[in-house]
């Protein structure tokens, strides 16, 4: 499979139709049309569904999609560390997180080096923990902040001096408004919306002393944002991390602390042996200074992760 022939491909799927995607690559539509047909003969697969003006894409052609889009990026990245000048240390450095409070420390690193290396840029993609190492190891980004360790077999962990606490996101009108924190108990009888990731005997379940079979789990969420519109509609109680969620007086939410406190860790990895581009070696080295110089609060007495 050429890279030529991919970039075809991403062409057609952007502009939804033949003609289109051959007027912007400067191509006749009968050179593109073949060379799209023998992309499908190559994977045995049928990638697209011709309809009279648009064309659609088939399941096998939208995980195509999915995977050309993240090898063209892979590419440009690439292509970038490359060819900066030895002398020059400008460029990009790429970051995934989780959605959290911790970023703070990211964005004061990158300001601290700011003044130094102007040429430098920042590109954070958001998502959970599974996103974000999904990312780190297709080699999409070069750091992701994550909740908790990471397979230290396979990643590089640094524990960040920031910690964000858990609590439950609930609309302002519910019984349990009135509280000043949550026990378990108080929940066990209630919709529950939780990170995908929760799983039975991780940190939230352990608190929650349940099993996922025990409760009644509503729905699961990966960005909080949609997780606080499906509590906005009254589906049920998210756990989350302060915070992140507007709950300010204009808002319908209500954020309250559990009882006994949780807090979530915070750790940055990336991957073993890894080679930095020289921007994000400046930037490794900046949040290590800053993560030396900070300590994070004691929680005695308070569950960690």
């Amino acid at each position: 499979m050429e890279l030529r022939v991919l970039q075809y491909f991403l062409a057609v799927t952007r502009e939804q139709s033949i003609s289109g995607a051959a007027q912007s690559l400067h191509l006749s539509q009968p050179t593109l049309s073949r060379q799209l047909k023998e992309l499908e003969e190559e994977l045995g697969k049928q990638l697209f569904i011709r309809g009279n003006r648009r064309i659609a894409l088939t399941e096998e052609g939208m995980i195509l999609r999915k995977r050309a889009e993240e090898v063209m990026d892979l590419i440009r990245k690439t292509e970038q560390e490359i060819s900066v000048s030895d002398s020059q240390i400008s460029g990009d450095v790429f970051i995934g997180s989780g959605e959290t409070d911790g970023v703070r420390l990211l964005a004061r690193a990158a300001r601290q080096l700011q003044k130094d290396y102007p040429g430098i840029s920042y590109h954070v993609s958001s998502g959970d923990t599974m996103d974000v190492l999904e990312s780190l190891d297709k080699g999409l980004i070069d750091f992701g902040l994550v909740f908790g360790t990471a397979d230290t077999s396979k990643y590089e962990c640094m524990s960040l001096p920031v910690t964000d606490s858990y609590g439950i996101l609930m609309p302002k009108d519910s019984p349990l408004a009135a509280r000043d924190f949550l026990t378990p108990e108080d929940l066990h009888d209630k919709p529950l919306i939780f990170n995908r990731s929760t799983r039975d005997g991780d940190l939230i379940m352990s608190w929650l002393k349940k099993s996922r079979s025990e409760i009644y789990a509503a729905a699961t969420y990966n960005l909080l944002f949609n997780a606080s519109l499906m509590v906005e509609e009254g589906l049920g109680y998210a756990f989350a991390l302060d915070k992140i969620i507007n709950v300010t007086e204009d808002s319908g939410l209500l954020f309250k602390p559990l009882s006994p406190a949780l807090y979530a860790k915070m750790n940055l990895v990336w991957k073993k042996y890894q080679f930095f581009s020289k921007p994000a070696q400046k930037f490794l080295e900046k949040i290590t200074l800053l993560a030396g110089q900070r300590q994070a609060p004691a929680h005695s007495g308070q569950a960690e992760w």
